[in-house]
Order: structure tokens, then C-alpha cells, then sequence
């Protein structure tokens, strides 16, 4: 999504994280360091975190690749929230309601696909925000 966001041009702060503890302070996956920059993105200085409560505050809209994630994010909404809560494909004519797929546990083409989902989604949802 950076990497989208920067090739428009556009002024739009982008942050990652993740809803569970179990990585956080660590590097992206080999696997997807690796696709990233066969793409042409950088994302080997990245570290995990996860979403606080200031988060839903600080952004616009907070975009969960998943159904469980997003339905962790909707337990985790104070009152005073104004982000907007969206799973990623709803932004991808064709694939609401699809969850982003976890290549976590397979091999290295399972990165490729994941990374050719979210670049399409992320020009999608690129678009709805530049509007």
C-alpha cells in the first residue's frame, strides 16, 4: 500500500499491524521480503506491531486482510473511534467478502500470489481514497 500510495503521489500516512502479539518487534517473512523486492518495494526495515486503541483514533480507515482479523478489530474499537473498519477486498470489484490468502505456511508462490492480490487490492483502494 506505501508503494501505491507513493507512486500517485498522494499524501497519505500508511501503518501495518498486526491484531495478535506473537510477532511483534520482529522482520517481515524472508518469503515476502523477497517478493516485495523482486517488485521493487523495500520492505526488509518493516517490524511488526500490534493495532493499539491510539489507532483508531490516529487513522481514517484501518483495513484488516481477513474476516477473523477484522471481526478481532471490531472487539477492539473504543467509543470514541473514527476509523472506518473495512476487510481489504471489499475495495476489489469481484472479491468482496474474499479474505486476503495467508501464504504463511506454504511455499514461495504462495507470497507471489498473496503479493499480486494486495497490489491489485491496494490500487483499488488507492483509487476510493484519492476520490
Amino acid at each position: 500500500m506505501r508503494a501505491e500510495i507513493a507512486r500517485r503521489g498522494l499524501d497519505i500516512d500508511v501503518d501495518s499491524a498486526g491484531t495478535g502479539r506473537w510477532h511483534i518487534g520482529e522482520a517481515p517473512d524472508p518469503r515476502a521480503i523477497a517478493i516485495a523486492k523482486d517488485n521493487g518495494v523495500d520492505i526488509g526495515e518493516q517490524v511488526a506491531r500490534q493495532v493499539t486503541r491510539q489507532d483508531f483514533g490516529k487513522f481514517d480507515h484501518i483495513v484488516a486482510l481477513d474476516g477473523p482479523v477484522l471481526a478481532d478489530l471490531r472487539a477492539m474499537v473504543p467509543a470514541d473511534a473514527r476509523a472506518e473498519l473495512s476487510l481489504f477486498f471489499e475495495h476489489l470489484e469481484g472479491r468482496k467478502g474474499e479474505d486476503v490468502a495467508d501464504p504463511y505456511y506454504g511455499g514461495v508462490e504462495g507470497f507471489a500470489v498473496t503479493w499480486a492480490d494486495v497490489s491489485t487490492g491496494a490500487a483499488a483502494l488507492a483509487d476510493k481514497l484519492q476520490d
